[in-house]
Order: C-alpha cells, then sequence, then structure tokens
C-alpha cells in the first residue's frame, strides 16, 4: 500500500482540522468524469463526519485525456489565492462540461473573485507550478490515475463508493462507526 507523500501538511488545501482523526485527501482532476462521480460521495462523508473529518485535495490533471483538466486546476489554484478555493473546486466538478478559459472566468465571478487578478493569474499561468507540485507528489504517492484517495495517509485501493470509504475512514481512525451513521 503506497503513503502520501509528503504527508498531509498546511499548504494543502484543507476543509477540517489536519488532526481530526480522520484524513481523506483526493488526488482529483476537475475533467475527468469518475472524479466528478466521487464529488457527491466526498461531499456526503463530510456532511457525515463533520469536524471528525479533515478532507484535503491536491491536483492531478491527466492531460492527455483531458485537456481542459490543467487549466482548470490552474482556475482552481488562482481561487484559493483569493481564498475561494473549494468554492471553485465545488463549480469545477459541478460544471465538468464546460471548463474554457470564458467558463472559468464566468465561474470566478460567480463566486466573488476579483476578475481582473483571476484572468491575469491564469493568463501568466501563475499557478501552474502549484499543479505540477501536486502531479510529483501524487507520482511519488503512486498515483496512477483519478480519482484517488489516501486514508490518514495511506492509499485506499478498495472501491471508493461512500460505504467503503466510511468504513476505510472509521477503520483507520479507530473511531466506532456507529456513531457516525446518517
Amino acid at each position: 500500500m503506497s503513503r502520501l507523500r509528503p504527508p498531509l501538511g498546511p499548504e494543502d488545501h484543507r476543509r477540517g482540522e489536519r488532526g481530526a482523526p480522520a484524513q481523506l485527501l483526493e488526488f482529483g482532476d476537475f475533467e475527468c468524469p469518475f472524479c466528478g462521480e466521487a464529488y457527491p460521495i466526498v461531499e456526503a462523508l463530510k456532511r457525515t463526519l463533520g469536524d471528525r473529518l479533515c478532507l484535503a485535495f491536491r491536483n492531478f490533471p491527466i492531460d492527455a485525456a483531458h485537456p481542459h483538466a490543467s487549466l482548470a486546476a490552474e482556475a482552481a489554484e488562482a481561487a484559493a489565492a483569493q481564498g475561494k478555493f473549494w468554492e471553485m473546486h465545488g463549480m469545477l466538478y459541478t460544471h465538468q462540461d464546460a471548463l474554457e478559459r470564458p467558463d472559468l472566468e464566468q465561474y470566478a465571478a460567480r463566486i466573488g473573485l476579483d476578475p481582473g487578478r483571476f484572468a491575469r493569474d491564469l493568463g501568466q499561468h501563475s499557478f501552474a507550478a502549484k499543479v505540477r507540485q501536486h502531479l510529483h507528489s501524487g507520482a511519488l504517492s503512486g498515483v496512477n490515475g483519478t480519482p484517488a484517495f489516501y486514508v490518514n495517509g495511506q492509499r485506499h485501493d478498495g472501491p471508493w463508493d461512500y460505504e467503503s470509504l466510511f468504513q476505510a475512514l472509521m477503520r483507520s481512525s479507530g473511531e466506532a462507526s456507529q456513531r457516525f451513521t446518517a
């Protein structure tokens, strides 16, 4: 089983505290249909587990299969620079069929980003290096497709349906799963 490299750190996009008993990190591609299917599952886990879960995300755009994935990842990073990563993350996954630059700029406006700054960041590829860092981390961690999940730093090689991820999180955290049933 592969370990997450580097481990979850302060520079990661997180919802929840790093010290939460259950940690779930996803390497994702905003244009990947499987990541799109995983999105509501991950959101449901966050709702169920609340502050017992630290949810994190790293970009892993697979450009050979998804020509808009890298620019979408850069858009997410540009939103993060304005404090709105998770808002853009949600927009990108709920609108996977529209990831051209004008679409991304429209999403930025919808979530309240500074449009000039966002357009400059995309045009100058200001966050391409950060996306490459995430790709490198994925390669070091053994990622070969998306979505790839890491539960408390260990790769989750099983199915990524709600119940499988929930049980993996409970086992890894030592929490009793009956405490968290919906």
